[in-house]
């Protein structure tokens, strides 16, 4: 199967999770496992959420920013992967002033 992100419009959902600003994602899901590419300009983020019952990969592919990771912070960048196992908490903020540009993956949803 192949999904063209390039093809897809932006969605943009605003406060995602209780986050800053407004998240835009272009997203495909096959009922039971989430793909997406999705965007944070400058200064929003996505809130600080709990994954029961599945994990998330985050790929950065464009920009930089922060993750809180339960009890922790630092920083990511382009080129750079964050995993959230399941049980576990996060949340990715682009305190940088380029777009932050990334591919995310919820399996299980």
């Amino acid at each position: 199967m192949k999904n063209d992100y390039n093809q897809m419009e932006w969605t943009p959902n605003p406060a995602f999770k209780g986050g800053e600003g407004v998240f835009y994602n272009k997203m495909f899901t096959d009922g039971v496992n989430k793909m997406m590419q999705g965007k944070l300009p400058s200064g929003a983020s996505i809130g600080y959420h709990k994954h029961e019952g599945t994990c998330e990969v985050f790929f950065i592919l464009e920009g930089e920013g922060k993750i809180l990771f339960d009890d922790e912070e630092y920083p990511i960048k382009s080129g750079e992967v964050h995993y959230c196992p399941e049980g576990h908490s996060h949340s990715l903020i682009n305190n940088g002033t380029e777009d932050l540009v990334f591919y995310a993956v919820v399996p299980k949803q």
